[in-house]
């Protein structure tokens, strides 16, 4: 199943929550987002009926192997893309926005590329 981009800012959210948190929950994941509850129970019950995450009894969320596969790759990408911009010279919150914009969009060729090209740069690409 092809994630839409807002299925991956989800996952995107539940590994960057999961990293700072013990527990990541729904009203967590509304409050990072600034979404409205409803919005994110649908979207969850989406995600876990398409396998990207589990749920238990207690309502905690965790990231299944696919669904944190697609995580970590979408984080990769923000996290590169927004220090080689900053590098560039952007300001830190519009290097952040266009990330975030450009991490969905972009080929993994076009990404592996840029990847390449800042290593032979000399550029540290060493991420949290």
């Amino acid at each position: 199943m092809q994630l839409q981009e807002s299925g991956e800012m989800y996952l995107e959210t539940i590994l960057i929550l999961s990293k700072k948190k013990s527990v990541v929950r729904s009203v967590d994941i509304a409050e990072h987002m600034n979404y409205s509850k409803p919005s994110v129970s649908r979207a969850v019950g989406l995600l876990k009926n398409a396998g990207y995450i589990i749920i238990d009894n207690n309502g905690f969320i965790t990231l299944t192997p696919s669904g944190h596969e697609i995580a970590s790759k979408i984080y990769e990408r923000h996290q590169v893309i927004s220090m080689l911009l900053m590098a560039l010279g952007v300001d830190d919150k519009t290097a952040t926005e266009d990330a975030c914009k450009i991490e969905h969009a972009i080929s993994d060729k076009s990404f592996d590329a840029i990847k390449a090209h800042a290593r032979s740069k000399g550029m540290s690409l060493s991420y949290k």
